[in-house]
Parts: C-alpha cells; structure tokens; sequence
C-alpha cells in the first residue's frame, strides 16, 4: 500500500514540475517565436521516429510527453524505494532508466502511429 501511495504522489509532484518548467516554458517559447528550442524528448521523437509537427499538435504532444516521463520516473523511483540498501536503488535506478524511456516513447510512437499521426 506504501508504494502506491509512492508512485502516486511522486507521480503528481514530477507532473506539476514538469508542466511548470517544462511545458509551460515551451508553449512560451513557442508563442513568441525568438526560441524554437523544444524538450529532449520532442527531439527524440522527431529524430528517432520522424514524427512531423505539421500532422501532430504540438501542445497535446508536450502533455503526453510530461504524462510519460513522470510516469517513468515515478516508476522507477517506486521501483528502486523497494530495496533497502542505497547502492543497490542507485543501481537499479541506473539500469532502469533507459530501458524505462526507450520502451515508453516507442508506446507514444506506436499510439501516433494507430491514430495516422506519422
């Protein structure tokens, strides 16, 4: 029940966070043009599955972005709170974090992909 509740409230405190400095920041950015600077994983997106921002909204594309990356972060935070010994958290932070994006971004792209977005 502890790591519900973990995984819950982390997962709203990163989703604020990044929606206040990440998303936020981006739409700003957007709106006054002088910046065309966007998140890493909007540039991974574009640069690994040729996702074009003519077809994809781009506002719904950083909200999903912000929903996947604290959904793996809190994930692996829960996963890694399991284990009682800080070096062996700080290792399977280190060997899920990767793994944990590649498979989440590829389900983003797979859902672009089913909706004709790509």
């Amino acid at each position: 029940m502890q790591e519900i509740i973990l995984f819950i409230l982390s997962f709203l405190f990163i989703l604020v966070i990044y929606e206040i400095f990440i998303v936020a920041k981006a739409k700003k950015n957007e709106k006054k043009k002088k910046d065309n600077k966007q998140p890493a994983e909007v540039k991974y997106l574009i640069s690994k599955y040729n996702f074009d921002l003519k077809k994809v909204n781009y506002h719904k594309l950083l909200h999903v972005c912000a929903l996947v990356s604290s959904f793996d972060m809190a994930l692996i935070v829960t996963l890694a709170m399991l284990f009682e010994n800080y070096l062996l958290q700080l290792l399977v932070i280190v060997v899920l974090v990767i793994p944990v994006i590649i498979v989440s971004y590829h389900l983003v792209y797979l859902c672009y992909k089913k909706k004709g977005l790509i």
